[in-house]
């Protein structure tokens, strides 16, 4: 990944998890961040409620708070929805968009994320974009079409290094402890890069594209060895400091 010029990225997705006692673990994290050789990034996306906290608490360490999502709009009648620019208010500094989980449970189009990815850049936040096949798309051949077209709908035009991060995440792997191959992994990244570098040229070249799928520290050197993963989108592992810094460390290991 060095040779690429694009900086590691692993980012914690804590989901719906983490009251304020869960701070004791960030720090734990905060603490063996610096510890972590390589220019690598580390990044935890909290619950809403947590994010300015966890943001006061990271001020001034190796770790970035980043949101699991935002609302399209920058306020109105939108009861319960927090919107880019209360996120960034709060000290983020990226949101996740389009996570399976909200396309899955709250029946997000690739066009709602396309509009909470503008929603993000609106507000000065990187957008984590998420795509991934399901189950029965894989089985039936569809894995690269069905990623192809998620990407395509859901960035919008004008993506940069530094306003857009995808994540790819099969659906199937997601918290199951199932992981697809290495060679599953690279075939996936490399046409997310190849449609990133045709859609956005050199910017689309320095675009970080992680992966995430059950990544714990046991899979972690192999899955970040693959060309073109620029680093790793953790559900649960994430939750535990020594677990998510043992997968931080896979990038240079």
């Amino acid at each position: 990944m060095a040779a690429t010029g694009r900086r590691p990225l692993i980012a914690g997705n804590w989901k719906m998890n983490g009251l304020r006692s869960a701070a004791a673990e960030l720090d734990k994290i905060i603490a063996g961040a610096q510890d972590l050789s390589g220019p690598v990034e580390i990044m935890v996306c909290p619950p809403a409620t947590l994010v300015a906290a966890f943001v006061d608490r990271a001020r001034g360490s190796a770790v970035v708070i980043g949101a699991q999502d935002c609302h399209a709009e920058p306020s109105g009648a939108f009861t319960g929805d927090i919107s880019a620019e209360m996120l960034a208010d709060a000290g983020a500094v990226a949101a996740i968009v389009g996570h399976s989980e909200r396309r899955r449970y709250h029946a997000e189009s690739d066009a709602d994320v396309q509009a909470k990815a503008k929603a993000a850049w609106r507000a000065g936040l990187t957008a984590v974009v998420c795509v991934g096949e399901t189950q029965f798309e894989r089985d039936a051949g569809a894995t690269l079409s069905r990623v192809e077209r998620q990407l395509q709908e859901s960035v919008p035009d004008g993506a940069s290094a530094k306003s857009l991060v995808v994540a790819y995440e099969p659906v199937w792997a997601i918290g199951t402890g199932r992981t697809p191959t290495a060679e599953d992994v690279g075939q996936v990244h490399s046409a997310i890069r190849a449609q990133l570098r045709m859609r956005f040229g050199a910017e689309g070249e320095a675009v970080r594209v992680l992966y995430g799928g059950s990544v714990k520290p046991s899979n972690a050197k192999e899955l970040l060895s693959v060309p073109d993963v620029d680093g790793a989108l953790v559900g649960g592992a994430s939750l535990k400091a020594e677990d998510f810094l043992g997968i931080a460390a896979g990038c240079h290991s």
